[in-house]
């Protein structure tokens, strides 16, 4: 069983308690500088609106500011909810990105709103559209950025573009999708991991070969907390546990600092909660860390792992992906 695989960043650009967007983007591009000179394959942000601890609401200018700021790591969308947007309009954003970085772009593609259902009709999102739309949207898409467009309306910059897509999901359907569409596959697994196994056979088994690709290509997301013990990489989990924890009740906030002993005092809800998430997390030095991978890529045959590690301590979140690379890179 192989446990080769690339390894990616996924980040939200977290806004820390006390702090404020610019210093989130300001923190992402020195993380992209970081992971780059780690050797990271890509670094992606993720389209999320109306939340306070989140900050890459507007991920395409995002993507340019952390893509100018770099040189030689993939820039993309980990992604683009595409049901908010016009097929056009993004057609044209990641046209321009493409154009602005050669052969640095990707753009990966969702059908979740990103935020609640009163900031999704604040996006003037129809909560009640066919559920054949974002099919026929992600191929109206492709079709603007291909060589030779069907549609009567050129995307300029967009047209010969030919950007990357990548169908993004925490479900069956996207799995079903990419693999009608023979597009590479992003699975959530770092915040749903639930049908995770399905997903991935439901990808491979129906996988047709198309002219973007002509196997399966597979990635998963996955939560890492690396740092020189396991008991502090620990106590820096506890920022992000806390953070999820008021997400899934309903009441987000911003990425607050460490709490030791969290887990020992929080609702037995919470603790559930948190216990499932642990499928595809590794909290711990840089040998638990490596034994987590590892198992994960044999159960999973994974092409890739995107890691994401929403870290309160800048200098602690930039050690904790040193020992990420440091752990993929022995295996």
């Amino acid at each position: 069983m192989s446990t080769r695989a690339a390894f990616s960043v996924l980040d939200l650009a977290p806004i820390i308690q006390g702090g404020t967007a610019r210093d989130a983007f300001l923190r992402a591009a020195e993380l992209a500088q970081h992971c780059e000179q780690l050797g990271f394959s890509r670094y992606w942000l993720a389209e999320h609106h109306g939340m306070p601890g989140i900050a890459s609401a507007a991920t395409s200018i995002l993507i340019s500011h952390v893509a100018s700021q770099t040189q030689r790591i993939r820039v993309g969308a980990g992604g683009i909810m595409l049901p908010n947007h016009s097929p056009l309009v993004i057609a044209e954003q990641f046209g321009t990105l493409e154009s602005l970085y050669p052969d640095r772009i990707d753009l990966g593609l969702g059908r979740a709103p990103g935020s609640d259902q009163i900031t999704s009709r604040a996006l003037r999102r129809d909560l009640n559209s066919d559920p054949e739309q974002f099919p026929r949207d992600v191929l109206e898409l492709m079709d603007y950025m291909s060589d030779e467009p069907e549609q009567p309306v050129l995307a300029v910059p967009g047209k010969g573009s030919k950007v990357p897509v990548w169908i993004l999901g925490s479900s069956l359907y996207g799995a079903q999708l990419a693999a009608a569409l023979g597009l590479p596959y992003a699975f959530a697994s770092h915040f749903a991991p639930a049908q995770l196994a399905h997903a991935c056979e439901v990808y491979r088994q129906h996988f047709r070969p198309s002219k973007y690709l002509d196997k399966p290509y597979l990635m998963l997301g996955f939560n890492i907390f690396a740092a020189n013990t396991t008991a502090e990489a620990e106590d820096l989990a506890t920022s992000w546990q806390q953070s999820f924890v008021s997400l899934r009740s309903g009441k987000p906030i911003t990425l607050p600092p460490p709490a030791p002993g969290y887990m020992d005092n929080a609702s037995p809800q919470a603790q559930e909660l948190i216990k499932h998430m642990m499928h595809c997390t590794a909290i711990g030095d840089v040998d638990t860390v490596r034994q987590k991978i590892h198992a994960t890529l044999v159960n999973t045959q994974a092409d890739e792992l995107i890691v994401t590690s929403n870290i309160y301590d800048q200098k602690a979140r930039l050690h904790s992906y040193t020992l990420a690379a440091e752990a993929f890179k022995s295996l």
